[in-house]
């Protein structure tokens, strides 16, 4: 394990430094412990406010890793944040989190001293195993307004036990922290993803929506079925099989992935995103993984006349994935290059929406291009 009174007292020194006044932190649960994390910040950076959450793959300055805890600070001349967390997101109605939203923007508002939005964006963390992400995002989005949201579900390196969220001094399951930012730095929300639906079909002939659990596709066992459908076996599934044959819901006009995340042993199949009978998904075919992302980064470049860093959300699927076609290198590679920092999620808010299966990032460019 990390020792985090050393992490947290480098914080420290680092905030200091550049005046941070907001911190983001994003850890491994396999050598940082929520709980100490918090304990060590609330002694060692009192007057710090942050938020982060436990991760699946963490994307650092070196590209992408494993098994580490990062934070990414923000310094107060340039940016202004506030954030709050809510808890009991199996029980918490949509209206009352939308009313918390709205409260958060005003809050911002009051010490920015301006109403305007088009230089606040707003960012979510929400526990990947608390099968609401779809409603919350839809909340979160309804109480925006205009403002952009992009966020990332919180893993625990592929365990699916237990995911951990920290907020100020609070730590937590089942709950969500949402953060708004304005800035005078010039910023893009972007996604991209790499693949196209197949005229292969999968209907959900039976299905647990709110534990995301398909159990028949086509009237038969779920996971023979997919098996048959993408021509591999079915006993020699794994979370890569997964990761590289990718199933697509199409709504309104655009394929969007619900990806699988595993295999239980009656043969259904659990779903990282919302899953109901009658819902058709296509199998999708992936395309080039590196060259998509290296378009997405040279069109959001071009877009803000240079790219000074992005704070990313990568779906651990895309992770697995490019091990799986030996593009690993080069996608950390284009991460590195491109100042990405983040982590690996079980699903990514874009907007209105909960995905999977794509590359979410806001980026930043240079101040001197907003002067």
């Amino acid at each position: 394990m990390a020792d985090a009174d050393e992490f947290a007292r480098a914080v420290a020194e680092e905030a200091a430094a550049i005046d941070a006044g907001f911190a983001l932190l994003f850890f491994s649960q396999q050598v940082m412990d929520a709980e100490s994390l918090s304990a060590a910040l609330k002694v060692h950076a009192p007057g710090l406010s942050y938020a982060g959450c436990s991760t699946a793959g963490e994307i650092t300055p070196a590209g992408l890793e494993d098994g580490h805890v990062l934070a990414m600070l923000f310094p107060q001349r340039s940016f202004t944040a506030v954030s709050t967390m809510i808890g009991n997101l199996s029980s918490s109605g949509m209206d009352d989190i939308a009313g918390e939203v709205e409260a958060l923007r005003r809050t911002l508002y009051s010490r920015t001293g301006s109403t305007h939005s088009a230089n606040v964006f707003a960012l979510c963390l929400i526990d990947g195993l608390s099968y609401t992400e779809e409603a919350v995002t839809s909340a979160i989005h309804w109480g925006l307004d205009d403002i952009p949201l992009i966020g990332g579900s919180a893993g625990d390196d592929l365990k699916f036990q237990t995911t951990a969220l920290i907020s100020n001094g609070h730590v937590d399951s089942d709950c969500a922290v949402i953060i708004l930012m304005s800035t005078e730095i010039p910023f893009h929300v972007f996604k991209t993803e790499n693949f196209v639906p197949t005229e292969d079909k999968l209907v959900v002939t039976s299905s647990d929506p709110e534990r995301r659990i398909v159990y028949e596709f086509n009237a038969g066992v779920a996971a023979e079925e997919f098996a048959a459908a993408v021509g591999i076996v079915h006993g020699a599934m794994t979370p890569l099989s997964f990761a590289s044959h990718p199933v697509v819901v199409r709504v309104g006009g655009e394929y969007y992935c619900r990806s699988i995340q595993k295999m239980n042993s009656d043969g259904s199949l659990s779903f990282f995103c919302a899953i109901d009978d009658g819902i058709v998904l296509s199998i999708a075919k992936p395309t080039g993984m590196v060259e998509s992302t290296r378009t997405a980064l040279k069109n959001v470049s071009e877009r803000l006349g240079g790219i000074d860093m992005i704070l990313g959300f990568d779906c651990v699927l895309r992770r697995l994935d490019a091990r799986n076609r030996q593009v690993f290198r080069d996608i950390s590679e284009l991460y590195r290059a491109n100042n990405v920092i983040g982590f690996g999620t079980y699903g990514e808010q874009y907007r209105s929406m909960h995905l999977n299966q794509t590359f979410i990032g806001i980026a930043f460019g240079q101040r001197q291009a907003a002067e």
